[in-house]
């Protein structure tokens, strides 16, 4: 999909935010410990290769969902240490050696597929991933981690970590946490051959588990400024957000009572109102179920009202505004602000989601 770059819908990414929250994060974890900034789904909405090459030097490297994401920070000449925390096949593991590119290595399936493909293993770095409870990948069972080590370590392939991820870090609730934290450190601890790194922490362990940490952090969305529990757990200390996301009203017009706007007349108006449009809509990731939600004009909540369209939506004006004038989707506008948790509340989901749906028609725009 093609930027839009001659529409006024835009994301403005705070660059600065981004490192100085990895600084606020680093500071309240135990000193020694190695930092990977996760950068996966083009670094959660933000522009992977942008936010990398900002803070390369405050992490000790990189962590992506598959190889084409580790393929683009190498082609913008990001030298550090890049993870695939999602499954390879073993037919691209050819290019994940040349390219100096780390995987995840979840099951004796995969090297028993591998070795009967006639794939060379020599030289590929592997992470080997434990299932202590998420349910999606990773091998289950002391025995078959030190088979896969042993296994991996065998056909020339240099293990140099292990790990996994936990389900309910980011609840209150923290008997599920303590159980998997529970399994894979006694996992880790019977390694009759323990790989150098050891990382089990994602965003949400890292802020409120940080006592739990191995040797190394994965951190995900704190360093965009957002939490992870969404509102059920307190930030233990300030973090800043570092996507806004704005436009402008384009066309104002003025109404008569009972006259509909949108898709399927859904709003009908009740008394003579302004009604501005704005150019965003579902294709851009403001989807459907924002219909009642706001945004803000001028410092104040101004409601969506009709349906979202594919490209553009409908808001309710306390007056009439000219053409041109600001509006924030998220982000803060004089006394008030909207955040992408306020975001996902209104459409029951969670903040990641929000930032992820903003699509590729939305340009960004860096601050620094």
């Amino acid at each position: 999909m093609i930027s839009s770059f001659h529409r006024p819908t835009k994301a403005i990414i705070d660059l600065n935010a981004i490192s100085e929250n990895i600084k606020v994060v680093q500071k309240h974890i135990p000193q020694g410990k190695k930092s990977f900034a996760v950068v996966k789904a083009n670094a959660y909405g933000h522009g992977a290769v942008k936010v990398a090459k900002h803070v390369h030097s405050l992490v000790d490297g990189f962590c992506v969902s598959n190889i084409d994401e580790a393929l683009e920070l190498r082609e913008a000449d990001i030298e550090e240490a890049i993870l695939i925390l999602g499954v390879v096949m073993p037919d691209e593991v050819p290019l994940a050696v040349k390219c100096n590119i780390s995987i995840a290595v979840a099951s004796l399936e995969w090297l028993e597929l591998a070795l009967s493909e006639g794939i060379s293993l020599k030289g590929l770095k592997a992470h080997v991933k434990v299932d202590s409870g998420m349910g999606r990948i990773g091998v289950r069972s002391l025995d078959d981690a030190e088979k896969l080590i042993a296994g991996l370590k065998k056909v020339g392939a240099e293990v140099e970590g292990i790990f996994t991820h936990f389900a309910t870090a980011d609840e209150v609730d923290q008997t599920k946490f303590n159980e998997q934290l529970q399994f894979f450190t006694n996992l880790v601890n019977n390694l009759s051959d323990k790989p150098p790194l050891v990382h089990a922490s994602n965003s949400a362990t890292s802020i409120w588990h940080s006592e739990t940490i191995f040797n190394a952090v994965r951190l995900g969305i704190v360093i965009y400024g957002l939490n992870p529990s969404g509102t059920e757990l307190a930030l233990p200390y300030p973090l800043k957000p570092s996507l806004r996301l704005e436009s402008v009203l384009v066309h104002v017009k003025e109404i008569a009572p009972g006259s509909s706007v949108g898709y399927g007349a859904t709003y009908v108006a009740k008394e003579k109102q302004f009604i501005g449009t704005i150019p965003i809509g579902y294709a851009d990731g403001w989807t459907r179920d924002l219909q009642g939600f706001s945004v803000l004009i001028d410092g104040q909540f101004c409601e969506i009202v009709g349906r979202v369209s594919m490209d553009q939506i409908t808001v309710r004006l306390p007056k009439n505004y000219p053409l041109g004038t600001q509006v924030v989707l998220i982000g803060h506008e004089g006394d008030h602000e909207i955040s992408a948790t306020d975001v996902a509340q209104k459409r029951k989901t969670i903040n990641y989601e929000v930032l992820c749906l903003l699509s590729d028609r939305i340009p960004r725009y860096y601050e620094w």
